[in-house]
């Protein structure tokens, strides 16, 4: 039986959290977490909770054996952007977009 957990409107954008998501897509839970606690990027955090999430809903729904679970897909979509303007030289203003994401995890048992 599949868990899920999802976090939406992540302040990372979907390019930099794919890479921390591949990772650990198929590792066992355990392992996922281990992966992820020594990782020094910032999208490591965000998925070690979302992660995290994922085993405590495993665990209200006591149908599920928390020893065998594994990461069965993790995937980042890109969320909206927020528009936000930097001065210029010469009384311009430069666009920057600060990106957001949308992170989804599925685990189920092997």
């Amino acid at each position: 039986m599949e868990v899920k957990a999802k976090l939406s409107f992540a302040r990372i954008g979907a390019q930099k959290a794919r890479l921390v998501a591949d990772l650990v897509r198929g590792k066992d839970v355990n392992e996922a977490v281990k992966i992820l606690t020594f990782s020094e990027k910032k999208g490591a955090r965000l998925m070690k909770k979302l992660i995290e999430s994922a085993l405590a809903n495993a665990e209200q729904k006591k149908v599920i054996d928390l020893d065998n679970l594994f990461v069965k897909s993790i995937w980042v979509d890109m969320g909206p952007s927020m528009k936000r303007f930097r001065p210029r030289a010469q009384g311009r203003a430069f666009m920057v977009k600060k990106k957001m994401s949308h992170i989804n995890v599925v685990l189920d048992e092997k």
